[in-house]
């Protein structure tokens, strides 16, 4: 229970309030450097090179080396990022309850060593699931098959609970260490580096599994993966130590706050969607976040199967997929924020990015039939794939920089916190979905239809195009007026029946 004001409390015959010494005041803690920034950066440098294990290659490997259906694997990949909600939790807990006397680094050094452990359980698993279904001549969810399907989900589910229990109380962490003049500038370094984790991930990851290769054997491709799956995770957990120790400490203005403003990890999925619907052009932007996240992210459970089967590109070139998407994000982040949108404006730039994203999909369809230049090789030219993925992760960068800055005009000052963090929790869920659906019209729409790999990956990049038309033509009654003169009430009221 916060304190009374001194109002509440002054009584004409009670002695005047004296305040203490000017020592006795709390010190404001100092502002962060850039260095400070970059090295809290390095926390999520780490989650980057985890999602390139977990999201990519994992897939890729169920997928065309132990022949695990694509929406099997995918669903339970999906399984980590369907947990979202949990983040509400943990970051109410890392409010209440200190851990290793600190609100948020504790749970950061606890959380990273929980998901680096269950990262590499999660990869015994999987070569289990993949024996047992060579055993059985095919995947069911009869026998040990569709138990060792189990463990894999649970372990993936528990995987997503120690990601949130780390990532949930460093966001947290953010906002305690900033103020509102310099947050903007510490977001956009921490989610720079994200990306710098995805690109220094996959080039990781190609050299390590390139011995491996060479042998041409599951046995040999099982050893180094098991090896990959300790080097990095324990890179990830120094990381983490790295990013935080003593940050907290020096920068927090925990302790100097009376009331947190609310925070993305604050916000529970009922009060999101209850946001997100609150008027007419809440629920425009929201349908439309929804639509281009399905754009963007359809692919990513399976791209690197796609260089598999159709190219023939081993597991390291198939992971190195993501360095070619990252470095061409982090292209389209720079060109959007200095060039294209102080030009275009934010929401001219917005619809350019997703029509250029639709092309991009269709040079990754294409280049599924263009010619391999090796006489001799078998499957389709893996230069073209790396030029068209470049391209695809230039264009992401275009529609979420895009995105981003036009939500800022569509968020009312009074509720910024909630509407962020519904957005937040609305799009995390949509990831999820992403995840799962790109497995599972692969596998139950694509390869049912056609018959054969290439078109049933087809079929899902000509899905992500339609959702990212889709995304267009609701972008087109996004209308930044109409939201600052009826949005803010709508959520107003939303706010104050809850309270009521």
């Amino acid at each position: 229970m916060p304190p009374e004001s001194p109002e509440s409390t002054l009584n004409p015959l009670s002695p005047p309030l004296e305040l203490p010494p000017h020592h006795d005041l709390p010190q404001q803690p100092p502002k962060l450097s850039l260095p400070v920034m970059l090295r809290l950066g390095l926390f999520q440098m780490g989650l980057g090179m985890m999602s390139v294990l977990t999201l990519g290659l994992l897939n890729r490997v169920m997928g065309n080396e132990l022949a695990i259906p694509l929406d099997v694997a995918a669903g339970a990949i999906a399984l980590h990022q369907f947990i979202a909600p949990a983040r509400v939790w943990f970051g109410q807990l890392s409010d209440a309850k200190p851990l290793f006397r600190l609100h948020r680094s504790g749970y950061v050094w606890l959380g990273s060593m929980v998901f680096a452990v269950l990262s590499f359980l999660i990869v015994q698993v999987m070569w289990q699931l993949g024996a047992a279904v060579a055993q059985a001549g095919g995947w069911s969810w009869e026998g040990t098959t569709g138990l060792w399907t189990i463990a894999l989900g649970l372990l993936f589910a528990g995987y997503g609970l120690s990601i949130s229990a780390s990532s949930t109380p460093f966001a947290a962490l953010l906002v305690d260490v900033s103020d509102e003049d310099d947050r903007s500038r510490l977001v956009g370094v921490v989610w720079s580096m994200l990306m710098v984790g995805i690109i220094i991930g996959a080039i990781l990851t190609s050299i390590l599994l390139k011995r491996a290769e060479a042998a041409n054997s599951l046995a040999a491709l099982q050893g180094a993966l098991n090896q990959l799956f300790i080097i990095v995770p324990a890179t990830v957990v120094g990381l983490a130590f790295a990013a935080t120790w003593g940050v907290e400490k020096r920068f927090s203005r925990y302790g100097l706050r009376s009331h947190l403003a609310e925070r993305e990890d604050q916000i529970t999925l009922g009060r999101a969607l209850r946001i997100l619907t609150a008027s007419r052009q809440t629920g425009i932007f929201f349908a439309f976040l929804l639509a281009m996240t399905l754009g963007l992210f359809l692919q990513e459970a399976v791209l690197e199967n796609y260089g598999g089967e159709v190219f023939n590109m081993p597991p390291s070139a198939t992971t190195s997929l993501n360095a070619f998407f990252g470095t061409g994000t982090l292209l389209g982040l720079v060109a959007t924020g200095f060039g294209l949108i102080p030009r275009l404006g934010k929401q001219r730039t917005t619809k350019l990015g997703c029509l250029l994203t639709i092309a991009a999909l269709g040079l990754i369809i294409l280049a599924g039939f263009s010619s391999n230049p090796n006489p001799g090789a078998i499957g389709a030219n893996p230069t073209v794939l790396q030029a068209a993925v470049g391209i695809f992760g230039l264009t992401s960068g275009i529609v979420t920089t895009g995105a981003l800055t036009l939500m800022l005009d569509l968020t009312a000052a009074e509720t910024a916190g909630t509407f962020i963090g519904a957005w937040g929790l609305a799009q995390a869920l949509a990831k999820a979905l992403s995840t799962w659906l790109g497995g599972l019209i692969y596998q139950r729409v694509g390869l049912a239809l056609f018959g054969q790999p290439i078109y049933g990956f087809i079929t899902v990049f000509a899905a992500e195009a339609l959702m990212m038309a889709i995304a267009i033509g609701l972008l087109w009654w996004v209308n930044v007026r109409e939201f600052k003169t009826d949005s803010q009430q709508a959520i107003a009221n939303v706010l104050q029946v809850e309270m009521d």
